[in-house]
């Protein structure tokens, strides 16, 4: 166990973390010249086209320091401000970290929130500065933010750079001298601690776990303690590039079980891993429920495919533990289910990963946040609304409130005024503002987080041209003046598009979404209204014209009345048709009703 190190890799979004664990890979000679590629651990198609790490990834390496050799684990983990559950979890194995912090861009917020994680389950830190090798490097006042952050000697922070090497050899000494040896007893029953788990259609489900204390061998009997299931650990060992099977593992190690599981509900991240004939006293206090912020109705385009669309959400799952669904209904679309995301991108990633990885074509609705509502009725007890369609009547609600954020914005001085704009124009208030060093400046806000749902992240990036960073943590709800936007279809409402809004908002939105329907529904035999209602208000209008057909061809010649006559006949079979027929709404009109800006 002494020569034992499990750490992880923290920082911001595009700091270098992929491409700094290729090197560590490299130099430890854990892949062969053959296998090495760029990001090696983001297995995903999805992480390399768009660049970025969705999940964490566990990989063990081994070490050579001063003739002795050393086993370190490593997680690579993602620096997207949506995936932070995944830097949770893994922070919560591990017990040093490598925070990384781009020369040339310096701290960013998510390197500061993910710090304080840390910080939180006594990690030890070892500060490096990534990629020296560029021109655009500002290694002093970087150095001088670090210090700042971290207390640390300026001697303790590596320079190093993931593309040419440089430094490689000083981080691993650091690993090996600096992060503690795991602390358990190999003796003592056994207690796992669950940190990921992963489907796989031949073995069933695979989950990945820290020996806290004990030992584990092959063909055991284990228990799983939030579940209460049992079952033989058919397989266990250490993750390589592929799995590589192992006798025995004991405290300290990190590695996998295969036990044959079939359904995804009896494995939950965070849970403990027990032996049935001497099990441990308690379980292992985890990291905390993930809370999703952000709703969405998806739902499957044929409704045949509601029970696939299911499996395919809970194998999801098992493998990004913070999606949360739960099943409901909709007038228009038929059965489907309410989804909990950590926000815009995580909503985005798993729609992309649902039609890559299990075909399956889905619809998503309008994404919103939880309100509370509180009721007149005498009890005045909240209810919890995810969707615009479960309000009670407005005329039973006393008040709405709506989650606020701590919202914190780390940016260069010259776009403060820009930035200031966007929050205000958002309903933020600002809270302080700290001058960081030079010309850096922390912004805190407090803003309701529906409105910086939909494109707040993309918006602040174009207006600072990439240069501010964005974090948020909730901070508690407060009450608000919203209404209910309706669109109605013909006087009747489609509920998949209906949304819970600012009452200052809802004039302006309501009116460009009946804009951009009238350009996307296609045109029928009759005139089709499109309307925007607050309640019974109707605020904003516009009309799909019918497509005529030109009944009075065949009257050539002859009296008016002839031509007169066979208009009403045709108006009266319009009419007839108002009535029975429907109005279908393209897929191509919810997303661009998403994409509103």
């Amino acid at each position: 166990m002494k020569r034992i190190r499990n750490f992880c890799i923290i920082a911001h979004i595009d700091h270098g973390k992929s491409t700094l664990a290729d090197r560590l890979l490299e130099f430890t000679q854990t892949i062969s010249q053959k296998d090495l590629q760029a990001q090696v651990l983001d297995s995903m198609d999805l992480e390399r086209e768009r660049g970025i790490t969705i999940k964490s990834h566990a990989i063990q390496m081994r070490y050579k320091y001063q003739g002795e050799e050393y086993t370190l684990n490593l997680i690579d983990t993602p620096g997207h401000v949506d995936f932070s559950y995944e830097v949770s979890r893994s922070i919560a194995a591990c017990e040093g970290a490598l925070l990384i912090v781009d020369a040339t861009q310096g701290i960013q917020a998510q390197t500061i929130s993910n710090l304080y994680m840390a910080f939180e389950h006594d990690l030890e830190i070892i500060p490096i500065m990534n990629k020296m090798d560029m021109d655009s490097a500002m290694p002093d006042e970087v150095e001088d933010q670090i210090v700042e952050l971290l207390g640390c000697k300026r001697e303790e922070i590596i320079r190093a750079s993931g593309k040419t090497g440089l430094g490689i050899d000083d981080i691993l000494h650091a690993i090996v001298e600096r992060v503690p040896a795991p602390t358990g007893d190999p003796e003592a029953p056994l207690q796992c601690l669950i940190f990921d788990s992963v489907f796989n259609s031949f073995r069933g489900i695979i989950a990945y776990f820290k020996i806290v204390n004990g030992t584990i061998n092959t063909g055991d009997l284990v228990k799983f303690v939030a579940t209460g299931k049992e079952y033989d650990a058919d397989e266990i060992g250490i993750l390589k590039l592929d799995f590589v099977p192992q006798q025995q593992l004991s405290a300290g190690n990190v590695g996998y079980i295969i036990s044959g599981i079939k359904t995804s509900k009896e494995v939950k991240v965070g849970d403990t891993i027990t032996h049935v004939k001497r099990p441990c006293d308690s379980a292992i206090a985890g990291f905390e429920e993930v809370k999703p912020m952000v709703f969405a109705g998806i739902y499957p385009i044929d409704t045949e495919d509601f029970e696939d669309l299911r499996s395919s959400i809970e194998k999801l799952q098992l493998n990004d533990a913070s999606l949360t669904f739960e099943p409901e209904s909709s007038v228009a679309l038929g059965f489907g289910f309410r989804c909990g995301f950590l926000g815009m991108l995580h909503m985005e990633i798993i729609q992309e990963r649902l039609d890559r990885e299990f075909n399956m074509n889905v619809i998503t609705t309008v994404p919103n946040v939880s309100y509370r509502v509180y009721t007149t009725s005498a009890k005045n007890d909240a209810i919890e609304v995810h969707n615009p369609s479960g309000l009670p009547d407005f005329s039973s609600i006393d008040r709405i409130e709506e989650p606020y954020i701590r919202a914190s914005v780390i940016t260069q001085t010259n776009y403060i005024g820009q930035i200031m704009t966007l929050c205000l124009g958002k309903r933020g208030e600002l809270i302080k503002q700290d001058y960081i060093s030079g010309n850096r400046v922390e912004l805190i806000y407090d803003m309701p987080l529906g409105e910086i749902v939909f494109d707040f992240y993309d918006k602040l990036k174009s207006i600072s041209k990439g240069y501010a960073s964005f974090d948020y943590h909730m901070n508690g709800y407060r009450p608000s003046k919203l209404v209910k936007l309706d669109i109605l279809l013909n006087g009747e409402p489609v509920d998949a598009l209906s949304a819970l809004i600012h009452f200052d908002n809802a004039y302006n939105l309501g009116r460009r979404m009946c804009e951009k329907l009238k350009e996307l529904i296609p045109r029928q035999q009759f005139d089709i209204a499109i309307q925007a209602a607050i309640g019974s208000k109707i605020i904003a209008r516009e009309t799909v014209k019918a497509v005529r057909k030109d009944v009075t061809a065949k009257c050539y010649g002859g009296d008016v009345s002839r031509k007169r006559k066979l208009l009403e006949k045709q108006k009266k079979g319009k009419k007839r048709m108002k009535q029975i027929g429907n109005v279908e709404v393209p897929q191509k009109a919810f997303l661009a009703v998403l994409k509103l800006d």
